[in-house]
């Protein structure tokens, strides 16, 4: 099939508008918020490229009182039938949220004020007084006091109690600071953080991926075999989460779960696999305004498609699906976005 043609990326970015009103729509996306605790948005939208089709055969899940059995069926990028078989103990489900909890400002707002109101009951009276007061989307700190630079001592420390809280939220709920590519601070899931503690539990696919690939072959016959399947496992804007304002954003071990996610979901979880597979090789995450891709420091071939990084070369590879992508090969959109600089890259520990 041929590339997204211009009525439809059209109708995507009414579907956009009205998802920035409010409105309920089919448009997965990474849901991004202002770290001001106001209600500006920053969409990070899932584009899948198009392509020859991904194709899951089959899919089944099998929960017992000591693991989770997976079983799957899919063709890859050359036609042929796969399959790949491995259990995760239920243990696996407790390194990490298997849903991404919903981003709400009124409730960081809500519970940053509680923060400091409880510090400013600590203010003796005698000494100052304290107000802190919600407007809008804002929390307003007043503080006056007949004691010379009292006030400006006061108002620093709960100033500092102010950020301390708010970074105290984002962490408890596995959201992170986030600098756009228009200079916005936002936030977004915790890709990294996702990847660091659920890689470990992730090791048995790993291995079950290594035993079914040649020995002797290197490691772009895993990667290749790996990302297929991740490209087969059904793309989806988890609905559910769009009409209550939710990130649309999966977490590995949820992915796996409910057998769909969105492009940084499976971004994630893929970079997960490659370092339970290749645990001292780099490996990078690549966001592009509409995208999320990823990149690994392997030997490449003349045709891959590559990114520096610091000085060091990646070999890219897109993982969302539903087109099958071979590894080293990206769309080219993607292309374009990155030829001309459009790109945020972060680290994989």
């Amino acid at each position: 099939m041929g590339q997204i043609s211009m009525g439809q990326i059209s109708r995507l970015c009414q579907q956009a508008a009205l998802y920035a009103t409010g409105l309920p729509t089919r448009l997965s996306k990474s849901l991004v918020l202002s770290t001001s605790l106001s209600l500006s948005f920053a969409l990070l939208l899932c584009f899948a490229p198009i392509s020859t089709y991904a194709a899951q055969l089959s899919f089944n899940k099998t929960v017992s009182t000591d693991d989770i059995q997976f079983k799957y069926r899919w063709l890859d990028s050359e036609g042929i039938e796969q399959s790949i078989a491995f259990s995760l103990p239920n243990s696996a489900l407790k390194v990490a949220p298997t849903t991404q909890a919903n981003y709400k400002p009124e409730i960081a707002q809500r519970y940053v004020t509680v923060s400091l109101l409880k510090e400013a009951k600590k203010v003796d009276p005698r000494e100052a007084v304290v107000s802190v007061s919600n407007e809008n989307d804002a929390i307003n700190i007043k503080v006056t006091s007949t004691k010379p630079n009292k006030a400006d001592q006061i108002l620093s420390q709960l100033k500092s109690v102010q950020r301390t809280a708010y970074t105290d939220y984002l962490d408890k709920h596995y959201y992170t600071r986030f600098t756009t590519l228009f200079n916005q601070q936002a936030v977004k899931p915790d890709h990294l953080r996702y990847v660091a503690q659920t890689f470990e539990s992730l090791r048995p696919i790993s291995e079950a991926f290594y035993d079914k690939v040649d020995r002797i072959e290197n490691n772009r016959a895993y990667l290749q075999l790996m990302t297929s399947w991740v490209q087969s496992i059904p793309y989806d804007s988890l609905e559910d989460r769009v009409a209550s304002n939710g990130s649309g954003f999966a977490p590995p071990l949820g992915l796996l779960m409910q057998n769909r996610g969105d492009c940084d979901s499976k971004a994630v979880l893929t970079g997960a696999l490659v370092r339970a597979f290749l645990p001292s090789t780099n490996i990078v995450m690549v966001f592009l305004p509409h995208h999320a891709l990823l990149g690994v420091a392997i030997n490449a071939v003349p045709e891959d498609e590559k990114l520096e990084v610091e000085g060091e070369t990646y070999v890219l590879f897109d993982p969302t699906g539903p087109a099958l992508i071979p590894f080293g090969d990206i769309s080219d959109d993607t292309k374009r976005y990155i030829s001309t600089g459009r790109y945020q890259v972060e680290k994989i520990d």
